[in-house]
């Protein structure tokens, strides 16, 4: 089940705000809505929902409405109309008092200006949502302690925000949402404040955070770079309205229009794509056959290698066509001539590390899993299509198998 589930969501800014759904019915423009009307469409009916342990990004142009959105999603703005469902209830239609409630226990919010308190010290800064909760002195003071030490920030419980540098102040922001243990993280372009080197610190320091949080992330940013590093799914907004969803590599490869086409036209797909992403099949023989199987197998199919498995599809090793041929003469089993030190890459590596390994490897290079099971193989013609923008299906026209 969803945690997060938001259904036809819209903002409208004026006075009977109402008034703009049949004119965006109509095909009305955000521009023309608002010299005609003096309406500003925010958020323009937008659905999705958000799994468990998800980080879902939100990102868009400047005006895109991505901001406002995520200023929905817990009624710091109020929507015009549409829901928004977290564990199945709908917070649109909550009392003043249990929107308190869903606040201060099921999600936090950290901005993008730090919003810290300049003097009270870093604990206290970190320990005042639980304070306001009403949570005993002794219990919140571990409780912040314990996720400075988190953080990174162990030791400076002391200080005062001015004395940190800004990375340490955001990470002091970052303690101070996680404090209250929510359920849910909004982080609204928290880390845009930050020089890119710091940034990009915090962007590693949030995904190992998150490899033991599990928390789930709704993560506002303009930077695709930051978006395609960090999310496992992507939303892009352009006037209000989500033009796409969908995974990083679904994002560049299969861009739902132009204007998704033009926005991510610049990006260095080797630092994005991974292995499995340029994988395709590869063809097997099981360890129990003979030479005579594997030669007659790679006529059949036009090749000049098998990839040797076991029967959990582990991988063992390859076979070549001269090898083959040669054991049928000599008298010798397929586990004789099988090669052994095959050249083997993880799905997730990104094809920016696989080209060393690719160009000097003489068979095409194996995809395991943590298990040692083979998932396909890369050849040459695949990276290469790939980052020119193609399939691996598409890969050229000639297969280093053959």
């Amino acid at each position: 089940m969803a945690i997060i589930e938001v259904q036809s969501l819209s903002k409208v800014f004026g006075n009977d705000p109402r008034r703009a759904f049949p004119l965006l019915d109509q095909g009305w423009s955000k521009e023309r809505i608002a010299k005609e009307t003096k309406l500003t469409v925010g958020v323009n009916r937008v659905s999705f929902s958000i799994e468990p342990g998800e980080i879902f990004v939100i990102m868009g142009l400047s005006g895109s409405g991505k901001s406002t959105l995520v200023r929905l999603l817990n009624r710091l703005i109020e929507p015009t109309s549409g829901k928004v469902l977290i564990n199945g209830k709908d917070i649109v239609q909550l009392s003043p008092e249990d929107l308190r409630q869903v606040r201060r226990k099921k999600i936090s919010m950290i901005f993008q200006k730090f919003a810290l308190f300049p003097h009270r010290s870093v604990l206290e800064n970190v320990e005042y949502g639980l304070e306001i909760q009403g949570v005993d002195k002794e219990k919140r003071r571990a409780k912040a302690k314990q996720t400075l030490e988190l953080v990174g920030l162990a030791g400076l419980e002391d200080s005062r925000p001015d004395e940190l540098s800004g990375g340490m102040q955001q990470r002091v922001g970052l303690a101070r949402g996680l404090a209250n243990d929510p359920d849910i993280l909004l982080m609204d372009e928290a880390f845009s404040a930050l020089d890119p080197l710091i940034r990009k610190d915090m962007q590693d320091e949030l995904l190992e955070l998150q490899a033991t949080m599990k928390k789930t992330i709704i993560f506002i940013t303009h930077d695709l770079d930051e978006a395609l590093r960090i999310g496992d799914r992507i939303a892009l907004m352009k006037d209000g309205a989500v033009v796409q969803i969908g995974s990083p590599e679904e994002i560049l490869t299969n861009p739902a229009n132009a204007y998704v086409e033009r926005f991510v036209e610049d990006v260095d797909l080797s630092k994005v794509l991974t292995a499995s992403n340029v994988m395709i099949r590869a063809e097997t023989i099981a360890i129990d056959r003979g030479p005579r199987v594997a030669l007659q197998l790679m006529r059949d199919r036009g090749i000049s290698n098998l990839y040797v498995v076991d029967k959990l599809r582990q991988l063992i090793g390859v076979v070549t066509a001269e090898d083959s041929a040669g054991a049928i003469k000599s008298g010798k089993t397929l586990e004789d001539i099988i090669i052994r030190e095959t050249p083997t890459v993880s799905p997730d590596v990104h094809l920016a590390l696989l080209f060393d390994v690719v160009s000097s490897a003489k068979i095409p290079v194996a995809v395991i899993d943590e298990r040692q099971r083979l998932l396909g193989i890369i050849i040459r013609g695949a990276v290469l299509a790939a980052l020119s923008g193609n399939s691996g299906a598409e890969a050229g026209e000639i297969d280093e198998r053959a």
